[in-house]
């Protein structure tokens, strides 16, 4: 029984009080799928390679669209990061500094990269010596897509796994697991 102002509260005025509260209701159900890698893409080429190939090849069967007055491709890529990864080893290989940094493409992470190994200032104050840590680098890249059903829904890539968000037609993961299992570097 709830109180109010030191009354308990009647049942009558109980029921009046959650009858006059909102809900929230269920419109729409979207879904989302993911696709572990069996093992990471070996490099930021072949994770690129990747990429492009459903952009310019479309597997999805997705369609062009308008929004806003504005024309959209039917598959973009809306968002991208990848993390360049530098260790500082001393002369008995042991790690002792890590230097990380994010980069917004993939032509930033290749100079960035290089920079940092190249730059013995840094290397001097941190008492090592750069090497690239390749395989604990991050790559991600999420594409717009756009269903001939009107759908809009994202395939989001990274260096381990495949993800498929904001979908609620069935056809549409059909068509990307259908287009992933003929992909070698996706099993």
């Amino acid at each position: 029984m709830l109180y109010v102002k030191g009354r308990p509260e009647t049942k009558e005025k109980q029921k009046q009080r959650r009858k006059n509260m909102a809900d929230f209701t269920t419109s729409t159900t979207t879904k989302s799928a993911v696709r572990k890698l069996a093992a990471p893409l070996a490099d930021v080429t072949t994770f690129d390679n990747l990429v492009q190939g459903v952009i310019t090849n479309n597997p999805f069967q997705c369609v062009a669209y308008n929004a806003q007055g504005v024309n959209h491709n039917p598959v973009e890529r809306s968002k991208q990061g990848y993390t360049v990864r530098v260790v500082y080893q001393d002369s008995d290989a042991k790690t002792i500094a890590v230097t990380t940094v994010r980069a917004p493409t993939i032509a930033s992470f290749t100079s960035t990269a290089s920079l940092i190994v190249a730059d013995t200032a840094i290397a001097t104050a941190l008492g090592g010596t750069p090497v690239r840590d390749l395989a604990n680098e991050k790559y991600a890249a999420s594409l717009k897509c756009h269903d001939a059903n009107g759908e809009i829904y994202f395939v989001n890539f990274s260096r381990d796994q495949v993800t498929l968000t904001s979908f609620s037609d069935e056809a549409i993961r059909s068509r990307v697991e259908t287009w992933a299992d003929t992909v070698a570097a996706l099993a």
